[in-house]
């Protein structure tokens, strides 16, 4: 069974090759400070951003989901962006990432928010598959502006 707890310093060791392998998955890299940046803010209780870790039966660390509430102009509640979610390779389609997103969604009903959004790149079919079940296809398009 899937155990899921919010992230602490401790989960560091554990949590870094899960986040290389996320970053390696969308081809992306960070460096060494902004990583380090990225864990301290998830694991920092006066920041917004909110970070979870799974672990199998075995206790080995499996996957992790990180996520933050921001106000919205359509609702009354905030909106809660999960932004990044990864589950090892061999464990994938083992209900990992479902335990995952109904943590989110879980801290989300909590914290009286309306809705729960997240982004994935198109190609990404293995995710999308389990996206399909537990969420609506917006159809919407995203555009960014990159800024140095």
């Amino acid at each position: 069974m899937t155990r899921i707890s919010a992230l602490t310093d401790a989960d560091r060791d554990e949590w870094l090759p899960l986040w290389l392998a996320y970053l390696e998955f969308y081809e992306s890299s960070l460096t060494p400070e902004q990583t380090a940046l990225t864990f301290e803010r998830i694991t920092d209780p006066d920041h917004p951003i909110h970070g979870a870790i799974a672990r199998d039966d075995a206790g080995r660390a499996v996957g992790f989901v990180h996520w933050f509430p921001h106000p919205a102009t359509w609702s009354a509640g905030p909106y809660v962006y999960l932004e990044d979610l990864f589950v090892s390779q061999d464990v994938r389609g083992g209900g990992v990432g479902r335990a995952l997103i109904a943590t989110v969604t879980d801290w989300a009903r909590a914290a009286a928010a309306s809705k729960v959004y997240w982004l994935t790149q198109s190609h990404n079919a293995t995710a999308r598959t389990l996206y399909d079940k537990v969420a609506t296809d917006t159809g919407f398009v995203h555009y960014e502006i990159e800024l140095d």
